[in-house]
């Protein structure tokens, strides 16, 4: 467990809550019943971890395992899954860069200020 841990970056906690909520199907375990994964559980356990950078939360990572676990026929499904959750990263990007180009416009402004290049108005503050 703990090697798995290290090969994919997660914590034993979490990797132990993904274990039992059945996130990673079919984990073999030795003659001490410790869990051993192969090199399949360590590329499904970093799909996981993608899944969850995507802003999946445990049951729509369990709805994705679901039909993974049932073939290549649940392909479409998957696909729309995966779409509808890409157009919302998408929107969260969009949000993000707005805020970064405010922040960027904000800092030139006030470095405008600081050299004299502009002259300070405040919004809240009345002169």
């Amino acid at each position: 467990m703990k090697q798995a841990c290290t090969m994919t970056g997660l914590s034993y906690e979490t990797l132990k809550f993904y274990c039992n909520e059945g996130l990673v199907p079919n984990v073999k375990r030795d003659a001490a019943n410790h869990r051993v994964f192969d090199d399949r559980d360590i590329r499904w356990i970093n799909s996981l971890t993608c899944l969850k950078n995507c802003g999946m939360g445990i049951q729509e990572m369990k709805t994705y395992l679901e039909l993974c676990l049932q073939g290549r026929e649940t392909i479409p499904e998957r696909k729309e899954l995966l779409r509808r959750k890409r157009e919302e990263l998408e929107g969260e990007l969009a949000r993000v860069q707005e805020s970064i180009t405010y922040i960027d416009h904000k800092q030139t402004l006030y470095d405008d200020i600081l050299a004299g290049r502009a002259e300070y108005h405040s919004n809240l503050i009345s002169t």
